[in-house]
């Protein structure tokens, strides 16, 4: 998880043959270091022709998911860790490596009350036992704080932290998101900073969650804040152009969040290298 990358959903959230065909060979072409692989039905990933497709185009993948209701680690953490095994499982098919998102419950998650301990101790137990699985099959496994419109359980890197270290497992990870930042935190550098001991992901999306450089991200503040802690981890673009109605429900997007997908790219991804080559971390 190094260098730049991207989120197929720029293309697809469909990772069937010609979703995956189209990813791969978009990331390709735009010149991206990895793609991250949108998990959200494992059971039917074809693992072999992923990994086959990722292996000729000579492109490492990392995957993410968000789990369904019926699997919320809140509410049932048995039935989370038979979702993430099978999808750790097909993580390391793919030969991606690692599995990151709210793995600790699902996109739209929320009961109308502040989390109560309960809550808090089932999503630990689920994600101790799924960190082992992941650690036996030689992966990364990650953290995604989101917003409070999106779940009502983790909304701060503070937070995320909190549980990578209740759990501690050696492999997990911290995951920001530019988006969810801009929300939560009281400035990106100070959510960057809480979480600079295990931060080793980072998704970079605009306020609007379109075109990077032309919302109201403070992008030198990010920026300037991964080059003062040494960040040294994946910086993936992530834009939500292609979505199934469920996603598009679970994160309130009711309307397009930019013109294209070349708009995204042509764009954003050059202004992002560009601010990333500025304060040294490319």
């Amino acid at each position: 998880m190094r260098g730049f990358g991207v989120h197929t959903s720029m293309w697809t959230m469909s990772w069937d043959a010609e979703g995956a065909a189209r990813a791969i060979d978009a990331a390709k072409a735009c010149g991206m270091d990895y793609i991250e692989i949108a998990l959200l039905d494992p059971a039917s990933t074809d693992a072999e022709l992923g990994r086959r497709l990722l292996s000729k185009a000579n492109l490492p993948a990392v995957c993410s998911l968000g789990l369904p209701e019926a699997c919320w680690p809140s509410r049932n953490p048995d039935r989370a860790v038979e979702f993430l095994t099978l999808a750790l499982e097909k993580t390391a098919a793919l030969g991606a490596t690692a599995l990151t998102g709210v793995v600790y419950g699902g996109i739209g998650e929320r009961t109308g009350h502040p989390p109560t301990q309960a809550e808090f101790d089932n999503v630990a137990s689920a994600l101790q036992r799924a960190a082992r699985v992941a650690k036996d099959l030689g992966l990364a496994f990650g953290i995604e704080p989101v917003n409070r419109y999106e779940t009502h359980l983790i909304n701060t890197a503070s937070q995320g932290v909190a549980m990578i270290e209740r759990v501690g497992a050696e492999n997990m990870f911290l995951h920001l998101d530019t988006y969810h930042m801009n929300i939560e935190e009281r400035g990106a550098g100070n959510g960057i900073l809480a979480g600079r001991e295990h931060l080793r992901y980072i998704h970079l999306s605009e306020s609007d969650r379109g075109t990077p450089g032309q919302g109201t991200c403070d992008w030198d503040e990010i920026f300037a804040t991964l080059a003062a802690i040494g960040f040294d981890g994946g910086l993936a673009m992530e834009s939500f152009i292609n979505m199934p109605p469920e996603i598009a429900h679970g994160l309130s997007v009711w309307r397009p969040v930019a013109e294209s997908a070349e708009q995204v790219v042509g764009q954003g991804l050059p202004f992002l290298k560009g601010k990333a080559a500025q304060y040294g971390l490319i």
